[in-house]
């Protein structure tokens, strides 16, 4: 089953994406703020895809403020990590800040908030998983030398 972390402030959009991606798209689902939590779980292998708020209110990394973005980099700058598909969710959604936010953090895709096309989210989740997997499948099958 493929495993999904969710980093939001706001307990209902986190439930609301829990709800979609648990319920009616078969992920396990860990919903968490704590980002030495998120890191220590990609290191570890334990996390597919990230849905990443970009503004987050309450993180933070070695005692210092981190925001979505920050956290998002931190993940796609580290070798280990930087295959884990994240995509950016934020009520941000002005023209010009998909493209912003998706350079400023180095993040896969980008959704808008609140989430109104659920079975679009759960396509675009599986799609990400699968591309992953994939790649992952092609990597172990290639021969050392």
């Amino acid at each position: 089953m493929p495993r999904v972390a969710i980093v939001e402030d706001d307990k209902m959009n986190a439930r609301l994406f829990e709800a979609v991606l648990r319920r009616r798209g078969g992920f396990d689902v860990t919903i968490t703020e704590d980002v030495s939590e998120l890191l220590r779980l990609a290191g570890d292998g334990q996390i597919d895809l990230v849905i990443m708020d970009v503004s987050l209110a309450n993180c933070e990394l070695d005692g210092k403020p981190i925001d979505g973005l920050g956290i998002t980099r931190k993940i796609k700058e580290d070798p280990q990590t930087s295959s884990i598909p994240v995509i950016l969710a934020t009520a941000h959604a002005m023209r010009g800040d998909r493209e912003r936010f998706l350079d400023l953090s180095k993040a896969d895709d980008y959704i808008a908030k609140p989430i109104m096309d659920q079975a679009g989210l759960i396509e675009k989740v599986n799609a990400f998983v699968q591309k992953r997997l994939e790649a992952q499948k092609q990597s172990a099958a290639k021969p050392v030398r």
